[in-house]
């Protein structure tokens, strides 16, 4: 009898991993949301989870997440921006944000420089390696965007934009 190769425990373990999700959602049961359904944080977070999932399978290869996209964005916008002001325009708590910063810094994409002013803070700029990097991450950013307003369509995505500008607005 011969020996047939082994499958790798990855290989192994995702295929096993499918076959019971397939099993398991043909026996499950959906449960009832109750007024969930109704609530727009609920709605909200429910739309957030597709999008990131979409992102998330966008930038495998590069290991990015959305927050340090949004930051070498922002970074890219408004160079020499100080490190409190960058946090405030993403709304990311400051402990947060170091270890965001820390991360892209470690990889060479961002750079802290001493501010002018202020020796105390640090102005934000990108590398030449993160403006590499961001001009091919915006490509698939287009991609990732368009894959997600074929699924509303350029009306939706108009609206959906202007309605949630509005509920992010503070008066």
């Amino acid at each position: 009898m011969k020996d047939r190769p082994r499958e790798s425990t990855t290989a192994g373990a995702k295929a096993r991993s499918k076959s019971s999700a397939a099993g398991s959602k043909a026996r499950r049961r959906p449960a009832a949301l109750g007024p969930l359904s109704h609530y727009i944080g609920y709605a909200l977070r429910r739309a957030q989870l597709v999008v990131f999932d979409d992102f998330f399978h966008t930038f495998v290869d590069i290991d990015l997440r959305p927050a340090q996209f949004g930051l070498l964005v922002v970074i890219s916008q408004n160079p020499g921006l100080k490190q409190a002001d960058a946090s405030a325009a993403l709304g990311i708590q400051t402990p947060n944000f170091v270890a965001l910063v820390d991360a892209l810094e470690r990889r060479g994409l961002v750079q802290r420089l001493p501010t002018q002013n202020d020796r105390r803070s640090h102005a934000l700029h990108l590398t030449r390696s993160g403006e590499a990097l961001l001009k091919r991450v915006l490509i698939r950013q287009a991609e990732h965007e368009e894959r997600m307003t074929a699924r509303i369509g350029k009306a939706g995505r108009e609206q959906l934009l202007a309605l949630l500008d509005k509920l992010a607005k503070h008066d």
